[in-house]
């Protein structure tokens, strides 16, 4: 239960309304070091509750010690804009019954208007890297009595190349802070060097990691020839599998507009979200889907992390994720807190091998599933007998051997034409009286 972690009642009534009934194992690890003020390095799979366990510990502590006169207390760093709404929308949820007031620094809004936010000196900021620097740039926002530092998705900062726009940022925090790191992977390359000198002997926690199984995730695979017959297979399993809602992931944004339309034509009702619209239309689109008004997104990896929406157990993989991080991300925004989902990956002869790498790099068996409605030319990779080729090995090591020995000899032939042969010496087979030698003879 989360009284057990002695927090402030206001936000045990803020729990108690969200209906959360038990801690999830990364609140239950992280919420006790967190409040005795340990900087902390944590690893836990999507959608395992992660926004609370640093939400909880360190709200609790800001509502201990009031601190009316001082700048911003709290800084929250998170790589996309979708994060940041989402764990702006957590924290107005748990902090619902407090005084605490926050801002949201990402791009997307005006620039004057995040100054004038600054101006009102909220406790919490939630930002996305990019455009808190430019307000550190012009000498906006105050972090020298800075509490608590949380890097959310830390990995994914690193993999965008964010990690410049972190240090200078963290360089400008107040050095006698508590910091907490959210990653998928503590592995990551890179993850050291951002962490030296951010971290005070850091406590790691790990639960998960980005190759642990999601066992409540069903994962398929269904071959298809091309693009074209992909959209086929999308909106044949969109008419026949049951889901509350379903996502839809493309790599580029061009495809993700195609398929879109295309499926708009089919009659489903679905919208379209990636980085080329509008932070109006992104947020539109995402309260469409919160409200039930569509129930089909296709989007591309903007959306891979970040978003929380209730209802979604069908992923769809129009492309495949060109790595084992992206493909635990995307799959993760089914399944979560324990629910089941149902992920599938449309293959092309040219993604089975990129398929084949992820399974094996994340140690999935990948269901393989054909739509008798739908079939396509492309069966997969044609497999070789392993008895025929064991069979056939020794001749054909021979007969190589053999050829080669001709080769040569035919070679030696060849240097030989038109020369003349030296003449053979031969010895008489008689014997030789003491002191002579014997007598050589032309043939």
């Amino acid at each position: 239960m989360f009284s057990e972690f002695d927090l402030d009642k206001r936000l045990l009534k803020a729990v108690d309304k969200l209906g959360f009934e038990k801690p999830t194992p990364v609140q239950t690890a992280a919420i006790p070091p967190a409040l005795a003020h340990k900087d902390l390095l944590v690893s836990s799979e999507t959608g395992s509750g992660k926004t609370a366990a640093f939400l909880l510990p360190t709200l609790h502590q800001m509502l201990a010690k009031a601190a009316p006169e001082t700048g911003s207390r709290m800084l929250i760093l998170l790589p996309t804009r979708e994060l940041a709404r989402q764990v702006m929308k957590h924290f107005k949820q748990l902090a619902a019954f407090t005084h605490l007031k926050f801002a949201l620094i990402c791009g997307g809004e005006t620039f004057k208007f995040q100054r004038a936010m600054f101006r009102k000196n909220p406790e919490v900021i939630i930002a996305t890297p990019g455009r808190l620097l430019e307000h550190i740039e012009h000498g906006t926002p105050d972090f020298e009595a800075l509490e608590f530092l949380i890097l959310d998705e830390a990995d994914r900062m690193l993999d965008m190349g964010l990690s410049e726009d972190v240090l200078k940022i963290v360089s400008c925090c107040n050095v006698d802070r508590q910091t907490l790191l959210f990653s998928a992977t503590l592995n990551h390359r890179g993850l050291s060097k951002m962490m030296a000198g951010m971290l005070r002997e850091p406590e790691a926690i790990r639960l998960n990691s980005v190759r642990d199984r999601h066992q409540n995730i069903r994962q398929q695979i269904i071959v298809a020839d091309d693009s074209l017959h992909k959209g086929r297979l999308t909106d044949w399993l969109l008419s026949n599998e049951t889901f509350d809602k379903a996502m839809i992931f493309t790599n580029t944004r061009i495809q993700a507009d195609k398929l879109g339309s295309y499926l708009r034509s089919r009659g489903q009702r679905m919208g379209v979200l990636h980085g080329d619209l509008e932070q109006d239309e992104r947020n539109r689109i995402m309260q469409l889907l919160r409200q039930g008004i569509i129930n089909v997104l296709v989007a591309t990896d903007v959306a891979a992390r970040g978003i929380d929406v209730k209802g979604v157990d069908l992923v769809i993989n129009f492309d495949m994720a060109r790595s084992g991080k992206e493909h635990v991300h995307r799959i993760g925004r089914t399944g979560r807190a324990g629910e089941e989902g149902l992920a599938i990956c449309l293959i092309s002869p040219q993604e089975w091998n990129l398929m084949s790498s992820v399974g094996r790099y994340l140690r999935i068996d990948f269901e393989q599933r054909t739509v008798e409605s739908q079939l396509g030319k492309y069966k997969g990779p044609h497999k070789v007998k392993a008895s025929g080729k064991a069979a056939g090995t020794k001749k054909t090591k021979e007969k190589k051997k053999e050829k080669v020995v001709k080769a040569k000899q035919r070679h030696r032939d060849k240097k030989n034409i038109g020369k003349r042969r030296k003449p053979t010496v031969q010895i008489e087979d008689k014997p030789t009286p003491s002191g002579f030698k014997p007598l050589m003879k032309k043939k």
